[in-house]
């Protein structure tokens, strides 16, 4: 017999998952500065290296929604085992790789699936399966902190590590650091999960997915994260190459990266703890117009270091910040039982998301020469993803009292 109601001490959830994500969002966010040192060492197009994250962005999405179904049905500690061990072969196959093909495989899909098993959706189905739901919101915000945390610290890091040992050996010391995420998996293993046993669900999964994709809510969440993840990758992989194409050197271009994670430590934060007070459709309607609004003034102000340092910071405010609203509204239409699965989904919207803003962003440079249209498009589907989001109804779903099990 299960034991629903013995949990995980809140303060080791959030220590364990919050360095989980701190490591792999953390390494994850620096990949824009090995665009050019790759290319330029290995003789390939930018548009190269970018169908490369574009393809790890589709595969981090693709895995989440498996990893989320094995995570609710056995519990996350196998699921986070296998993704760090996954990100560590990724990231040295990275280093070694010799031609576009491997480099896709490596960087592309082992370190795609790896983030599906190191990241939100695993760490989220934890903090729903043992934080209370008064508590939910801000615990979500506190975990999307600590990635951003994680950016902060790595990037600079990782830049440090590029200018001093060579962007090869830089790969190796990260392959190393990820091994770090095994121990810290101990932390995570959940006393439900101990016999082995799943616990007893009220519904199936077909029978979750059924009533998810037939609900209109879902639907619209899926749709502003296809956005979010949009937006996000294309800043991320694309703006150190942008910024030194326009005459601005390499560090600009590692502080603005840096200072995204740390001002995105206080904005998801800040969101999660919001969503415990106000309607959360209302504060992802406001991020995602608000990051409309930055990037047309970015476009439009003179370039130099210091409105890329404000852009930057402004950006990170609203980085992740729709990450705890969005899983929160999930968890409390749809409850947690198969709550890591749904957001697998949700979250693999928004990678289909990264992947078009990464791969166009590469693309159209190759074809244009430029940025440009990309960024437009990032504004027109910012205002979109911001009129999307209000008509989301956050209320429980209301389901017929008895449903076959799982």
């Amino acid at each position: 017999m299960n034991q629903p109601n013995k949990t995980l001490p809140l303060w080791q959830v959030l220590l364990c998952g919050a360095a989980i994500v701190t490591l792999s969002m953390g390494v994850r966010h620096g990949f824009g500065l090995w665009l050019q040192p790759i290319t330029q060492a290995q003789n390939w197009t930018r548009e190269n290296f970018a169908f490369a994250m574009a393809i790890q962005n589709l595969t981090w999405g693709f895995f989440s929604i498996f990893s989320g179904m094995v995570a609710d049905r056995f519990g996350a500690f196998r699921v986070i085992l296998v993704g760090a061990l996954l990100y560590a072969l990724g990231l040295a196959g990275m280093a070694y790789s010799t031609s576009t093909l491997t480099f896709t495989l490596t960087a592309g899909i082992l370190i795609g699936a790896a983030q599906a098993g190191t990241t939100y959706s695993v760490i989220y189905g934890v903090i729903g399966r043992n934080v209370s739901a008064e508590k939910r919101s801000w615990a979500m915000g506190v975990a999307a902190a600590a990635g951003s945390f994680g950016q902060f610290l790595m990037v600079p890091v990782e830049g440090f590590l590029i200018a001093n040992y060579g962007w090869q050996e830089a790969l190796v010391w990260l392959t190393l650091a990820l091994l770090v995420a095994l121990p810290l998996a101990l932390g995570l293993r959940e006393p439900s999960f101990a016999s082995g046993k799943p616990p007893a669900r009220e519904q199936s999964i077909f029978q979750a997915l059924r009533e998810a994709f037939a609900y209109p809510s879902f639907q619209l969440l899926m749709a502003g994260f296809f956005v979010c993840g949009f937006q996000v990758v294309f800043i991320a992989v694309h703006m150190p190459s942008y910024l030194k194409d326009k005459g601005l050197s390499p560090e600009v271009a590692s502080i603005a990266l840096a200072l995204i994670g740390l001002f995105n430590v206080f904005g998801t934060y800040i969101a999660g703890s919001l969503g415990q007070r106000l309607a959360k459709r209302k504060i992802l309607a406001f991020i995602y117009l608000s990051r409309s609004v930055a990037i047309a003034l970015f476009l439009l102000a003179p370039l130099t270091p210091w409105s890329v340092y404000i852009f930057a910071s402004v950006m990170g405010l609203l980085w992740l910040s729709t990450v705890p609203p969005t899983n929160a509204v999930i968890a409390q239409i749809f409850g947690i039982a198969h709550f890591s699965m749904l957001g697998g989904f949700v979250f693999f919207s928004h990678q289909i998301g990264s992947f078009m803003g990464v791969w166009l962003g590469g693309y159209l440079y190759d074809k244009t020469g430029s940025y440009d249209i990309v960024w437009y498009i990032s504004i027109a589907l910012g205002l979109l993803a911001a009129f999307v989001n209000l008509p989301v109804k956050e209320t429980a779903i209301e389901r017929q009292p008895k449903m076959a099990t799982a």
